[in-house]
């Protein structure tokens, strides 16, 4: 096999390569184009007649200079293909950015949306600014995420090195040194996560971001669990919060709540039974309570646990407290 041909450019590339000298006005010819593209003339002839043909792009061979031009300007390479309705779920998703803003990956989605739609505004005309005022996101508390220990952990996932650093949990005074295997980043109900296998505990662990100060990056590798899947991790848990139980938790909804309940997907594993006079039972299966304790009390009187029974007694006891709260003033 010729060398050469084992190192050439792919297709998309060299046409990108001789669209950006065509744009630049360059002296663009097959000897120029065989010698910086390091491929023989047929290819070169052949990826020209492919961008004038099938991509529309205005290229004319000008016999006098002995050279190819573009007849009028082009700014940007036609690489994508949308159709209307395609190009509806991108405005959207652009609006979708929004949501993400303060978050380590808003810049990366930015331009990743910004070469996407580089590559339409040759096609189709629109203006994102008037298209997306149909279309808005708004998610309460959005969690934020320091930009350094951020990107300090989830380098550390990627090359599986031990990290080091200080973690507040909630209600604590003073932050705990901790020494984990990063195992997988996410981001559960507009907060950042990492899970880790904390060494002292021998056991994984779910650290908020926001909590986590001081990271120190180790030399130390690892080798992550083949069975490690974050999937598998939060299969079991409401929001972020698994855990070794097993537990199906029942809950009654009046009617004023019972159609919020059936318009989302709350867990994989929930099953909607219907109640008379248009109520809800919702059952879940979960690895722990926690969660499922302050979500239902966000329903008020509207939701009402069935089993298990743990977890209508902690419900039982937190509306005792309540009550105790808001009583009314003796004065």
């Amino acid at each position: 096999m010729n060398p050469r041909a084992q190192l050439s450019r792919p297709p998309l590339e060299r046409m990108l390569r001789i669209h950006d000298e065509l744009r630049r006005g360059s002296l663009v010819n097959c000897t120029r184009l065989v010698k910086a593209l390091e491929v023989c003339r047929k290819t070169i002839v052949r990826d020209i007649a492919f961008m004038r043909d099938r991509l529309n792009l205005p290229i004319d061979y000008n016999a006098q200079i002995q050279a190819y031009r573009y007849t009028h300007p082009v700014n940007s390479f036609p690489t994508v293909q949308v159709t209307e309705g395609e190009l509806l779920a991108l405005l959207v998703a652009r609006r979708a950015l929004e949501q993400y803003r303060g978050t380590p990956f808003h810049r990366q989605l930015e331009i990743a949306f910004e070469k996407l739609a580089g590559g339409l505004r040759d096609k189709i005309s629109f203006s994102p600014a008037d298209e997306l005022r149909a279309v808005s996101f708004k998610n309460m508390g959005l969690g934020k995420a320091d930009l350094t220990a951020f990107n300090a952990l989830s380098g550390a996932v990627l090359k599986l090195h031990e990290v080091e650093f200080d973690y507040r949990k909630p209600g604590s005074a003073a932050p705990e040194r901790r020494r984990v295997r990063p195992y997988h980043v996410a981001n559960r109900e507009n907060l950042w996560y990492l899970i880790a296998h904390d060494l002292e505990r021998n056991a994984l662990r779910t650290y908020a971001l926001p909590r986590i100060t001081t990271v120190t990056v180790t030399k130390q590798h690892f080798e992550k669990p083949d069975d490690f899947t974050p999937e598998k991790f939060f299969a079991n848990a409401l929001g972020v919060l698994g855990g070794d139980g097993n537990f199906t938790v029942v809950i009654r909804f009046k009617s004023d709540a019972a159609d919020l309940i059936r318009e989302r997907e709350w867990h994989e594993s929930q099953e909607m039974r219907e109640l008379r006079g248009g109520g809800l039972e919702l059952t879940l299966r979960l690895g722990a309570l926690a969660e499922i304790e302050r979500w239902v009390l966000g329903w008020g009187a509207s939701a009402e646990v069935v089993k298990p029974a743990a977890l209508r007694d902690k419900i039982r006891a937190t509306a005792a407290l309540l009550a105790a709260t808001y009583k009314a003033d003796s004065a």
